[in-house]
């Protein structure tokens, strides 16, 4: 049985700036790791999960069948308040697409935003609605 996520893959067509984003804009870790033939691939942590990068065209195998920058829909849970992602997110530059507005999650509802990473994923900040 599946118990949980532990990492899932973007292909993007900037790693810098995509790197630059996610730590900056949403607070997670990079962190580069070594692989058994030398090479550092690059990752984002955050809590107990990440995200492995691919630069669009030199994918590591194996990969996805039509790996495309651009093409996620992530949605990402916070313990902040949304207003507080609002300002966070405004100081660094980044366009609230959508929200607050309330949505279904994987375990009840949630309160969410939409912004845009550098290759235009899609990217839901939510937090659980408390009853």
């Amino acid at each position: 049985m599946i118990t949980s996520l532990d990492h899932l893959v973007l292909t993007v067509a900037d790693i810098d700036a995509t790197i630059a984003f996610y730590t900056q804009a949403l607070g997670m870790t990079h962190a580069p790791f070594t692989v058994a033939d030398g090479s550092t691939r690059h990752a984002l942590r955050f809590g107990e999960s990440k995200i492995n990068l691919h630069v669009s065209g030199a994918e590591f195998e194996p990969k996805a069948q039509n790996p495309t920058a651009g093409s996620a829909d992530l949605c990402f849970l916070t313990d902040r308040p949304l207003a507080d992602w609002q300002r966070h997110l405004a100081a660094h530059g980044t366009r609230i697409e959508e929200g607050p507005v309330p949505r279904s999650g994987a375990t009840g509802p949630l309160i969410s935003l939409y912004v845009r990473d550098p290759d235009g994923n899609l990217i839901e900040i939510s937090a659980p609605l408390q009853p």
